[in-house]
């Protein structure tokens, strides 16, 4: 699957090997399912398959960590409560190896549980019971939303202070140092880097970077932010380009 038909700038890395988050037309997306049910395993796999995506699956934490490694699947569903290691665990530990796509699949329906997820870097979060049909929608989204990262029209090239962002080969730098962000994280940098001085609303920024199929909250923004500026290297309490607007959302500049 890697590297068929994809340009350079639509490939991440995984453990220093590219890796293809979202295929052409008509050759399938691999999405690991890490579930301990088996009925739900098997109608997730029904209704992707139909999408077209090669379905692999593993029913507890450490055989889906060792799946992930060795596949490197364009996209990971992931139940919290797992056998083995819990699914905190198994995001927190993919996050510092890969920008692979994460979808939480869970039970816990408690906002400080979605919260939870998020700021382990997440890009969404579904709770059961669930619509199959919701599901298979909001993996599309993800995977779109990956695809196309924050290619649009409009200079290749973002640089304000120490930060360079460079949207062909979706990377980041600050100064010297490559950063690794997630695509939502990506998105949502370049949108702020674009327009400078600009206070982009919460419900703006969920359109705009998170797409208009994220199943968001206000506090999803905060934590993606927050774990933006964590990587960049800003200090929260004296951030010198990501400022919050209270009450209103965010602008990027210098203090």
């Amino acid at each position: 699957m890697e590297g068929r038909g994809i340009a350079p700038s639509l490939r991440v890395q995984w453990d220093g090997k590219q890796r293809n988050p979202f295929e052409v037309k008509g050759v399938p997306s691999t999405v690991l399912i890490v579930e301990d049910d088996p009925n739900t395993v098997e109608l997730v796999r029904l209704y992707l398959s139909r999408d077209g995506h090669k379905v692999l699956a593993a029913s507890e934490g450490f055989e889906g960590l060792r799946l992930a490694r060795e596949a490197r699947p364009d996209l990971v569903i992931l139940d919290l409560m797992l056998p083995g290691l819990d699914g905190m665990e198994v995001c927190r530990i993919l996050r510092k190896e890969s920008d692979v796509p994460i979808v939480m699949l869970t039970a816990r329906v408690e906002e400080e549980d979605r919260l939870a997820g998020l700021d382990l870097g997440a890009d969404d979060y579904v709770t059961k019971p669930f619509s199959p049909r919701e599901l298979a929608a909001r993996i599309r989204a993800v995977l779109r939303r990956t695809a196309t990262g924050a290619v649009e029209r409009g200079p290749a090239l973002l640089q304000h202070g120490n930060i360079t962002a460079n949207l062909r080969l979706r990377s980041v730098r600050v100064g010297a140092t490559p950063v690794r962000l997630t695509p939502i994280e990506f998105r949502l940098l370049v949108l702020l880097m674009r327009e400078p001085g600009r206070t982009f609303t919460r419900e703006e920024i969920m359109d705009r970077a998170l797409g208009d199929d994220f199943d968001g909250f206000d506090r999803a923004v905060d934590a993606h932010v927050s774990n933006l500026r964590r990587k960049l290297g800003e200090d929260p309490q004296r951030p010198r380009y990501i400022h919050t607007i209270y009450g209103v959302g965010y602008r990027f500049g210098d203090a």
